[in-house]
């Protein structure tokens, strides 16, 4: 492959809803390109994208890839994106680092959830859009309903640059709106002829609206159009590039990526009008370890900078780290540091992928993404500057979890390794991580969804041989007190010889929700010695650690110690630590005592024809709608629900809506929970000490 320069990149993003054929699109682009010499499949599993044995085996994309190809004097470089929502976090990545987003619609479906998820993803991504309507050739294939609702959805600015010639076993071409010309295709090959009779009036009205939306882009141009009525196809062309690169116009393109219809003509539009990294720039950076946001000029003169979108394990190969260089020129051999860990990364190599295929290159200019392999601890989302250079490329907003379950090895002894496999999982995708909840007692691993967390446990068993399982994660439930009690605790033991005593009297008071604990020392006269009052809170404390309603934590309690007495040669620290514990469950019991149980901040957002649905849903999981506002053609539905509610809630919301709805959650306070939830715990709980007994 030759050099190119920072204007001769394109940095091409292929999203959609799952099934649409962004990797038979890929495909199809690679192939006409020449950038492989036949075809694969996803079905038989030979495309170049999905490589991954789990990707083959369930005939879709999981972990985005890399593709390069060259095209009329332009290296278009394109991201194969997961299409399910389970793998938001690969959109994200490749997102980060894409110019333009090629939004890909099936045209039997037309526009489905993930058109809308990844539309608004690369809306917040600064990336510009471009639709392309395939699967033409398909059986009750409809390219005027998909535009209709393409527009419906996204508005006026979706504009078609092509219509199609005929649909389903009648798909013969398309007509270029831009050029005024049709092009019917033979074994994938184009020839050029006039428009069909009978789609001119069509192609006249979709020809006005391209004009129109050209124009608008461009004050000048705006002016022209509104004397003359007319521009040429040059301006026309020039005003796209505008809307395109701003996000004002979304071009609409129709064909067929399995027949090789119109594959040739998108790629010229992408390498024509589509915009380069320095269209995009600047991106926004940190400067030094504060948080002070600074420009990054996308340009080969500046210090080197790149930023590492994805870092992916390849058996018999390791770690593979993709990355743009953001500002300068990276050659082999180049040494550069990551500001979060002070490591100097040396790429003894570089490399240009098509997907797992790995080509050998020396230079990396400003704009371009490439490949380094093993590098030492650098992992996606780390910046990597020159020496001296105090800058770091904000990452994206990662996804927040929505899906956590509790994770066990099935062989005692392999705790290490489970978590150190997890840990590995984790740099190479942020959004999929684990956490030791000592409240229950249990590991939990969160992610986006059922399959995302599937498919990490597969590989945890594939490339570290560790065994393990996932289970419904337990409740972190809190224990209280409503009411106040007074009682003595009291430790006397006599054995022979040296005994032990601890005696001390403690009054019990509720304190505000998520006030945690205070413990009053109100002990007058010496009658506990100062020394053993440590001792009675910290037996207080031990004990607070398993409530006697269920064995969860005790909060939002004061203790105060305020009578006791003591033996001189008996007492001790372990004697009233003991009577202390004692005392403190005695009160507790007498004090009112109920369970708490997290309560989350729930933000849904639904198409508004599920509105409905989606409301009666959260009511039936005891959830309180604290509000909706109206987003666009969504409702925003705020509601708070409690934590044992959402077990699984992604896979309820997603069947509800189908596909549309998504929603985020975020811890927000304990409350009270309801009388027959707390007894139903409670049973549980004694039942599974009877078991133990």
């Amino acid at each position: 492959m030759k050099e190119y320069n920072t204007a001769q990149i394109r940095n091409v993003g292929l999203v959609g809803h799952g099934g649409s054929g962004k990797t038979s699109l890929a495909e199809a682009f690679l192939f006409k390109s020449g950038a492989i010499k036949r075809k694969g499949s996803v079905d038989d599993g030979s495309s170049a994208s999905d490589y991954f044995p789990d990707e083959i085996a369930k005939k879709n994309s999981i972990t985005l890839s890399l593709l390069q190809c060259e095209w009329k004097n332009t290296k278009i470089n394109l991201i194969d994106m997961p299409g399910f929502a389970d793998f938001n976090g690969e959109v994200v990545s490749g997102l980060k680092v894409s110019d333009t987003a090629l939004l890909v619609v099936d045209a039997v479906n037309g526009v489905e959830g993930g058109t809308e998820r990844h539309f608004r993803m690369a809306e917040n991504s600064n990336c510009s859009r471009v639709f392309f309507i395939n699967k033409m050739d398909k059986e009750n294939a409809n390219a005027e309903n998909a535009i209709n609702g393409i527009n419906e959805i996204f508005g006026n600015r979706a504009v078609p640059v092509q219509l199609p010639i005929g649909a389903a076993v009648e798909f013969k071409g398309v007509v270029d709106i831009l050029k005024m010309k049709a092009f019917t295709y033979a074994d994938g090959e184009a020839n050029a002829t006039e428009i069909p009779g009978d789609m001119q009036s069509t192609v006249d009205d979709a020809r006005e609206k391209l004009i129109e939306a050209a124009a608008e882009s461009d004050d000048a141009l705006m002016e022209k159009y509104f004397e003359s009525g007319e521009l040429t196809e040059e301006e026309v062309i020039s005003g796209l590039k505008k809307g395109i690169a701003s996000g004002t116009v979304y071009p609409v393109f129709v064909g067929s990526s399995t027949q090789d219809v119109g594959i040739d003509l998108m790629l010229d539009f992408l390498s024509s009008s589509c915009p380069s990294p320095a269209d995009k720039s600047p991106v926004k950076a940190y400067k030094g370890d504060s948080e002070e946001e600074i420009d990054l000029d996308i340009a080969e003169s500046g210090p080197n900078a790149l930023y590492i979108f994805k870092t992916i394990s390849i058996h018999h190969v390791g770690e593979i780290s993709l990355f743009k260089v953001y500002s300068g020129s990276l050659a082999s051999g180049a040494e550069l540091t990551n500001p979060r860990t002070g490591t100097v990364e040396r790429f003894n190599q570089l490399f240009a992928l098509t997907g797992k295929n790995r080509s050998e290159i020396n230079k990396v200019v400003a704009g371009d993404l490439a490949a380094s392999v093993k590098l030492k601890d650098s992992h996606t989302g780390d910046t990597l500057v020159a020496k001296g250079k105090e800058i770091r490329v904000i990452p994206p907003d990662w996804p927040k979890p929505l899906h956590r379950m509790a994770i066990v090895s099935k062989k005692k002894g392999e705790e290490d390794k489970v978590s150190s496999g997890l840990a590995k999982l984790h740099e190479e995708d942020p959004t999929f991580y684990m956490v030791f909840d000592p409240d229950i007692k249990q590991t939990i691993v969160f992610g986006q969804g059922e399959m995302h967390l599937d498919v990490n446990i597969a590989r945890m068993k594939e490339r570290f041989g560790v065994d393990v399982e996932l289970l419904k994660p337990k409740i972190p439930y809190r224990e209280t007190i409503r009411g106040k009690s007074e009682t003595q605790g009291k430790f006397k033991r006599q054995s022979g010889g040296k005994g032990q005593y601890g005696d001390c009297w403690l009054k019990l008071e509720p304190l505000p929700r998520g006030e945690g604990f205070e413990f009053v020392d109100a002990i007058v006269g010496g009658v506990i010695p100062s020394k053993f009052i440590p001792a009675v809170e910290k037996g207080i404390v031990e004990a607070m650690e398993d409530g006697e309603l269920a064995g969860c934590r005790v909060v939002d309690i004061k203790v105060t110690c305020y009578d006791g007495s003591y033996h001189d040669v008996d007492s001790s620290e372990m004697a009233f630590k003991i009577a202390a514990s004692m005392g403190f469950k005695k009160a507790f019991d007498a004090a009112n005592p109920v369970l708490l149980e997290p309560i989350y901040n729930v933000v849904i957002t639904v198409p508004d024809d599920f509105t409905g649905d989606v409301m009666g849903d959260v009511s039936s999981r005891r959830g309180k709608v604290q509000g909706m506002e109206p987003d666009g053609k969504y409702q925003v539905i705020k509601a708070q629900i409690p934590l044992a509610e959402l077990y699984k809630y992604d896979t309820s919301l997603r069947s509800i809506t189908q596909g549309r709805g998504t929603y985020t959650m975020d811890f927000s306070h304990y409350e009270e929970a309801p009388f027959d939830v707390q007894a139903k715990i409670v049973e549980e709980h004694k039942a599974e000490k009877e078991a133990e007994n």
